[in-house]
Formats: structure tokens, sequence, C-alpha cells
């Protein structure tokens, strides 16, 4: 299987940079399977999962929104943050969905309402991806 780069950045680092396989993850345009020479294209990325398959293993990341180009040469993900589903700190994710849920049944103004449900959002999707490799 031909490999390409894969490049994931976010606000404080490069998180990866290497050669893989093949990226599997969800966007704004649905779930995407993405391989050497995939045609161009520029996504959004909700929270989810990213699946990243390396020397033929599949190693599985969550991300906390983001957006992802694609050219030929090379794919390249901004991230608001990730990190390895092996390294998440469930209880932490379990705090923070706690906090979340017991904010939203307070008042709170559009803008905070709209700031817990990432809280929200990020929480989950934490727990749900840290069970996988």
């Amino acid at each position: 299987m031909t490999s390409f780069n894969l490049q994931i950045i976010t606000p404080e680092k490069v998180f990866f940079d290497a050669q893989v396989q093949e990226v599997l993850l969800r966007s704004s345009e649905g779930e995407l399977g993405i391989m050497a020479r995939h045609e161009s294209f520029a996504a959004i990325l909700p929270p989810g999962k990213v699946r990243i398959k390396v020397d033929g293993e599949l190693k599985t990341a969550a991300i906390s929104y983001g957006t992802v180009k694609v050219s030929k040469e090379k794919t390249v993900i901004i991230a608001t943050s990730i990190e390895w589903a092996d390294e998440i700190n469930v209880e932490r994710a379990e705090i923070a969905k706690a906090a979340a849920n017991e904010m939203l049944e307070s008042e709170l103004s559009s803008f905070d309402r709209e700031q817990t449900e990432f809280s929200l959002k990020r929480a989950m999707n934490r727990i749900a991806v840290s069970g996988e490799k």
C-alpha cells in the first residue's frame, strides 16, 4: 500500500508528522477514508475519532474540532486539540462531562451555553475514543 505524509498540528505543537497508509475520520462531508493520491479537498472536523494506519497498524486519536486539507502530496489536519486514545485520562473526562451537564441545567448566556456544549461534546468524545487502540 502506497504511503503519504500526514501532519497533525495543534496550537501548541506538531502532534504527528509521518508517512501513513490511510486516514479514517468523520468530517462535515461525512465519513472519509484518505489514501495516497486522494483528490484535493478541505473540510471541517467535528469532535470525533481519527484512525491512522501506520506500518499496517491502526492508531486512534480523539480530535476536538479542526480542519483537514487533502492534496495529492500530503494531508494536513489542524486541530483544536487531539490526543491518542491510550493517553486519555478517562477520570478527568468523566469529571468534565459531569461538570458540563450540571452547567447546562442552569441559566446560561447563549455564548456560555455554546461553550459548555462544546466541553460536553469533547468530554463525551474522549470517553468514547479512550477504549480504542
